[in-house]
């Protein structure tokens, strides 16, 4: 019988989705971190329920020949990053086998996934910092990102997966606390003021947000003054938030110095953002996943596109410019005022830009352009699209629709729905032996398709190529023409993914 804290001689099978290695021992599947597949480890037991274990690994006594040295030196204790030790050729294709295994296991869709699309800069990507503020034990200020699964906030000194700049940052903001007597926000006793920092930068220009618990701040033109020598041009926000919650930003911004905005550019369009505005955080990921969007949504130009999730306008903008008209709906107000700026900046009299819920707006705009060869974009956050959407959209016959998706889970379960693998009864959604029938009769009229690697060595995969191709399908759904993900997030385990839908119709 295997027991909490007892130390397991193993091989690893496999890597989990989250990047965790797969050890199967007396019945057990256990989930290791930091372990590859082939190696031969010990790994202490940490917990044990229904036939599901976790443990830590104690020692790699044969690595495997993808195993490289992380760059990072507290990797493995931080929780930002779960695949430093994985070599990045390796980690694209494990992020394609990632997809395939959700789309398979929740949605009942078989099909190959190709690696994922590879970032130009594996280390020091990221454009945006965001980092809790809290105490020690001791009482002491800390700031780092959190422990994997915890609040617990692991001390940084800097990140490789950011620029330089993110080290300087931290400094500054730890000289301006100690020197100002400011203490970071104890989550458990409430007391304290610093929460977070969170700062993004744009063409150069930094927007700097210090979330308190408390409206006022000693001596912030002191943290200014710090921030000067680290940054050529930047503006500072004070948001508050008193309340008790996960949630990192408060309702209310307060400027303290600078312009609040400011402007970059992109395939040729400058745009705006603001403290809140969702900007994809590896540009140079980004512009390859939107130019990818823009090639398989518009390919006549005598399109009209809805651009559902829109943030700042930019990939709207790239649409309108290459489609008869496009509009983009977006909740969040600060957003579509960019988006509103971006337009008016750009002279695209042709981008139409709504505020309010995807699925409060988007029944309006179809009925509106009815008739129309009409296109739509949907890039959800991480819970994924609603059901109304999707149920709308089976509804309105739309020939062709782009999905960008950062969670696999969610966008199998919306693949689901819009192929009609998925059906819902008494309230759950389940697999539907229709598709499954339909799927079968096709490929047994059609050519042999290569099959994707396995889970056990998926990350060996020489795929490479994008996925394109029908798989049969019921008719009045949706089939996947086209699968792509974009590894956005290098050395960790998210993923981003595009999938292009072809209506099949009745």
């Amino acid at each position: 019988m295997v027991e909490k804290n007892q130390i397991i001689r193993a091989v690893t099978e496999a890597l989990s989705s989250n990047g965790e290695g797969i050890v199967r021992h007396e019945g057990i599947t256990f989930f290791v971190p930091y372990c590859l597949p082939g190696e031969k480890i010990s790994f202490r037991v940490l917990k044990i329920k229904d036939k599901i274990g976790y443990g830590k690994a104690e020692e790699i006594f044969t690595p495997a020949e993808e195993r490289v040295r992380p760059k990072c030196p507290v990797f493995t204790r931080c929780g930002g990053c779960q695949l430093q030790h994985l070599s990045y050729r390796c980690q694209l294709r494990f992020k394609g086998n990632v997809v395939k295994d959700a789309l398979r296991k929740i949605a009942g869709i078989d099909i190959p996934v190709p690696a994922a699309v590879k970032s130009d800069l594996p280390y020091g990507y990221r454009n945006k910092l965001q980092l809790p503020v809290g105490v020690d034990k001791e009482g002491k200020n800390v700031i780092g990102f959190y422990a994997e699964r915890s609040h617990r906030i692991v001390p940084l000194s800097g990140c490789p997966i950011h620029p330089d700049w993110a080290g300087s940052l931290i400094a500054a903001l730890g000289r301006y606390m100690e020197e100002c007597a400011v203490k970071g926000y104890d989550e458990e006793t409430k007391k304290g003021s610093i929460r977070h920092i969170v700062v993004r930068e744009i063409a150069g220009k930094f927007i700097v947000v210090l979330v308190s618990a408390t409206e006022e701040l000693p001596n912030l033109a002191h943290f200014e003054s710090l921030l000067g020598e680290i940054f050529p041009v930047f503006t500072l926000w004070l948001n508050v938030n008193d309340k008790d919650t996960n949630v990192i930003f408060g309702e209310k911004f307060i400027l303290k110095s600078g312009p609040g905005f400011f402007e970059g550019e992109e395939c040729g369009i400058r745009y705006e953002a603001g403290p809140s505005t969702f900007v994809q955080v590896n540009a140079g990921v980004r512009a390859k996943l939107y130019e990818a969007v823009v090639r398989g949504i518009v390919p006549d130009g005598d399109e009209v596109v809805v651009d559902g999730y829109s943030g700042g306008g930019l990939l709207t903008a790239m649409l309108a410019r290459a489609c008869r008209r496009a509009y983009g709906i977006e909740l969040e107000e600060e957003a579509v005022r960019c988006a509103d700026s971006l337009r008016e900046k750009n002279g695209i009299p042709n981008m139409i830009n709504l505020c309010g819920r995807v699925e409060e707006k988007l029944s309006g705009v179809l009925d509106k352009e009815k008739g129309e060869k009409l296109r739509l974009v949907l890039d959800p956050p991480r819970a994924g699209i609603a059901r109304s959407v999707l149920n709308g959209v089976l509804e309105s016959g739309i020939e062709r629709i782009a999905i960008v998706s950062c969670n696999p889970a969610t966008l199998a379960r919306d693949l689901g729905i819009l192929t009609g693998s998925l059906i819902e009864r008494e309230g759950e959604l389940v697999k539907n032996p229709a598709y499954a029938e339909a799927k079968a009769a096709a490929e047994s009229a059609a050519s042999a398709q290569t099959e994707g690697a396995g889970e056990s060595r998926a990350l060996l995969s020489d795929e490479t190529e994008s996925f394109s191709g029908n798989f049969g399908g019921l008719k009045g759904y949706y089939h996947i023409g086209r699968i792509q993900p974009f590894d956005m997030f290098p050395q960790t385990r998210h993923v981003e993914t595009l999938v292009m839908l072809e209506r099949k119709n009745p």
